[in-house]
């Protein structure tokens, strides 16, 4: 009997074994690829059909950028330096690229004005972009920004940009004081007090001397290049962002005559194409004004284009809004809050965080619309390149090279536009899985 229960006693281990890596398979790259490339039949085959094209374009590609020539006054000497061979003549970008980023009319010995103006931009939009790690004080210098920019690119007396600064500050405190009295109060006060200050402003600096400016003016249409399209862009985007606010919040209005200019507004912007705007904004709206009267064709065309991007951002803010529970709305009645309140401390911040990917969309088309601007006789980057480039002797035939310069410039922009998007949607994420 004790021989057979010492036969049924299993063995146990005091002592655990090593830890065993795990299998091949189941580690590293073999892992990665079996889950994300070979997971299934259907995923293989996309995987090598994928493998095969990508063979293709590089071998294609490859050859043409490796073999570029960037040494060259004209397409001819490309030719020659290739002696048939497949090889890019990109020499064209180290030729022309002044012409390319800032047109060809801006200065040559000025270009440092655009240059120090882009990398203040990063300052100015830091606080605003990443707000919950740099502090508020900054938001003083964004503020100042866009009058400092201005000179800078512009040129001309400083006093204008001041005068113009004066203005809003003006305007703002007048706001503050009329406010409470009522918003149509305020907000008339405030642009008529700004108006006062600019008039008279416009009045001291015409009799100013221009030869006593401190930087050397530049016209408008000496503009050109990609730094046109990031003035038109950056400039149309953060004035579309809160007028398109507005212009939802006034949709929604209870007050008719508000709503139906709202409306109004939004649809017939939303049915006319871009392309038909800069053409009003380049022919049409100097019969609307006083003969011999100069309007800038930048501010023209800043005007049209914020406001198409206006009525489309004021479509998706207003989806945001309408994405909000009843229950939001109502939680700020109970709380006491008036509209104004309401609106800016607990409606428009959920609103606007829902609206993210359509605001980001509207802005990344918009920065890419801009050089439809090239249609009116602007030369922005486009322009430049359909242009005064390939109309010349020289590189006329350059194509693949100017025009992947320039889809290269507007993917880093749009792809960074991008990238920014999705970080600020995790940062504003409030659900806790």
């Amino acid at each position: 009997m004790s021989d057979m229960h010492q036969h049924s006693v299993a063995y146990v281990r005091e002592t655990m074994l090593p830890e065993a890596p795990p299998p091949a398979r189941e580690q590293g790259i073999i892992k990665w690829m079996r889950e994300n490339l070979f997971a299934n039949v259907p995923n293989s085959i996309l995987t090598i059909a994928s493998i095969v094209v990508i063979y293709y374009i590089l071998a294609a590609s490859l050859p043409w950028l490796l073999n570029g020539i960037w040494n060259a006054e004209s397409i001819r000497d490309c030719r020659e330096i290739l002696q048939g061979a497949a090889g890019g003549c990109f020499a064209v970008l180290t030729e022309r690229w002044n012409q390319l980023l800032f047109g060809f009319q801006y200065p040559d010995d000025q270009y440092w004005r655009p240059l120090i103006a882009f990398l203040l931009l990063f300052v100015a939009i830091a606080p605003v972009m990443f707000f919950k790690y740099i502090p508020s004080q900054f938001l003083l210098f964004t503020a100042l920004y866009p009058f400092l920019a201005y000179w800078l690119i512009w040129g001309g007396l400083i006093l204008a940009p001041i005068v113009a600064l004066v203005g809003f500050v003006v305007g703002y405190f007048v706001w503050g004081r009329l406010v409470q009295r009522s918003f149509a109060t305020g907000f008339f006060g405030a642009v008529a007090a700004a108006v006062i200050v600019w008039w008279i402003g416009g009045l001291i600096t015409a009799g100013m001397d221009p030869e006593q400016a401190m930087l050397v003016p530049v016209a408008s249409r000496d503009m050109g290049g990609f730094m046109l399209n990031l003035i038109l862009g950056t400039v149309c985007v953060s004035l579309s962002i809160p007028i398109g606010i507005a212009l939802a919040l006034g949709r929604q209005s209870s007050m008719p005559i508000i709503k139906w200019i709202c409306v109004v507004f939004i649809e017939f912007i939303r049915g006319v194409p871009l392309i038909t705007l800069l053409f009003v904004a380049n022919v049409v709206l100097a019969y609307f004004f006083p003969p011999g009267t100069n309007f800038d064709l930048i501010i023209r065309v800043i005007i049209m284009i914020t406001a198409f991007a206006s009525a489309y951002i004021a479509e998706v803010i207003r989806g945001g809004l309408a994405a909000l529970p009843t229950g939001q709305y109502e939680a700020a009645d109970s709380l006491g809050l008036d509209y104004a309140q309401a609106m800016r401390l607990i409606i428009l911040p959920q609103a606007l965080k829902i609206s993210i990917p359509g605001i980001v969309n509207v802005a990344v088309g918009l920065f890419k619309d801009t050089t439809l601007v090239s249609v009116i006789s602007m030369f922005d980057l486009v322009g430049m390149i359909r242009g005064p480039i390939l109309a010349s002797t020289e590189w006329n035939g350059v194509y693949w090279e100017l025009f992947g310069f320039a889809a290269l410039l507007f993917f880093v922009v749009c792809y960074g536009i991008s990238q920014y998007s999705q970080w600020l949607e995790r940062e504003l994420t409030t659900d806790h899985k």
